[in-house]
């Protein structure tokens, strides 16, 4: 098994295992290798780092490490998946350019934002359970959302 890391024409960068280079040239060349960010088919072989062996001693035998347990590559997302991944990127771009972001201080500037202590303004940031809980039931309006990690980590 071969483990590569892939791009794609966007640069989203993931990992697949392949049987051997062999099996990656079909898959990719049958268009069969997706994306699992933006659902793109035109897919490449990202920069990786090699793997060094260690050096031993002369004479030393040396245990080959056994080969890493065979791992099904993970089924293509669905277009709605991939719509769906697209969505919530695009929406955590749109808060983060257009909210203010408040970090774990959010339920305490949500309530003064709902009682009028403070200037009413798009936040954004981190609650618990417990606490989205608690700022439902005072009638504080917020909705949690589903975070995409982002492309340009």
């Amino acid at each position: 098994m071969i483990l590569y890391d892939l791009q794609c024409k966007k640069g989203h960068v993931f990992e697949a295992w392949f049987r051997d280079s062999q099996t990656y040239e079909a898959q990719v060349g049958a268009k069969k290798v997706v994306c699992p960010v933006c659902g793109s088919k035109k897919i490449e072989k990202a920069p990786m780092a090699p793997r060094l062996g260690r050096s031993t001693k002369k004479g030393a035998a040396e245990a080959e490490p056994a080969p890493p347990a065979p791992v099904p590559a993970p089924p293509a997302p669905s277009p709605e998946a991939v719509r769906y991944m697209q969505a919530l990127a695009s929406l955590r771009k749109h808060v983060e350019a257009n909210c203010d972001y408040v970090g774990p201080k959010f339920p305490e500037e949500a309530r003064k934002i709902h009682y009028g202590e403070t200037e009413a303004r798009n936040i954004y940031g981190e609650a618990t359970p417990d606490e989205a809980a608690k700022l439902a039931d005072e009638g504080v309006e917020f909705q949690p959302v589903p975070w995409v990690r982002r492309d340009d980590a």
